[in-house]
């Protein structure tokens, strides 16, 4: 049982740390994030972080690691990497990138605003990368990783700022417009999808890495 118990710890620990990009060459470029820096001891602890209510600093510890670990997948690709098209229905990575700072920014504007749509200006960035399919595959496209990198940063520093300025009772508060009679749904819920929704289309990248022109065989 003890050899079995310390299998899986070292699988978790190995699997974590390839996500992290720990086996990437040490010259590789980093992206440094407000509160989850690259050696941060709190990296792999989830769980309250400074200058946040209790809860939101718990929801903060889980976006950070989410999107290190986005950001560790994607830096050293090339624009043709990230422009690769599996096929006539996929989503190429820039576009899921895209998709993650655009679903951010809906969230943001609906917990922070309490808009339940972009307005005209905000369209014409978001609107191709929120919807994906043709018009994501037709419209994003032609830049490098760090375009896309940077616009998704500056979305999640608006968010930072913005949670610093609410508490708990904030983020517990049901939204009766989005609930249900026999459906409550909280400000909690909308910001744990802004989470696992990332999760969710980083394993769609590593799909997509996985089937790069040039790539290796999968060894598991």
């Amino acid at each position: 049982m003890q050899t079995l118990q310390s299998n899986r710890r070292n699988f978790i620990i190995n699997s974590a740390a390839f996500a992290l990009g720990t086996f990437l060459p040490a010259a590789a470029p980093a992206r440094i994030l407000p509160g989850s820096v690259p050696g941060d001891e709190t990296l792999f602890t989830i769980g309250p972080v400074k200058g946040y209510s209790p809860q939101i600093g718990t929801l903060v510890s889980m976006l950070n690691y989410n999107r290190y670990t986005v950001i560790q997948a994607v830096q050293k690709l090339n624009r043709e990497q990230i422009d690769f098209l599996f096929d006539s229905h996929a989503n190429t990575i820039a576009a899921l990138v895209m998709h993650l700072g655009a679903t951010e920014k809906f969230y943001q504007i609906n917990t922070f605003e309490g808009r339940q749509e972009f307005n005209a200006e905000e369209k014409k960035l978001w609107e191709a990368p929120m919807e994906l399919g043709d018009k994501g595959r037709k419209e994003i496209k032609g830049k490098d990783i760090g375009y896309y990198l940077d616009l998704i940063a500056e979305v999640r520093s608006k968010t930072l700022a913005a949670f610093k300025e609410k508490d708990d009772q904030w983020l517990m508060a049901v939204d009766a417009q989005w609930s249900k009679p026999d459906r409550p749904l909280n400000t909690y819920w909308k910001w744990f999808h802004v989470c696992e929704h990332e999760s969710n289309h980083r394993g769609q990248i590593a799909f997509l890495k996985s089937r790069l022109p040039g790539s290796k065989p999968a060894s598991e």
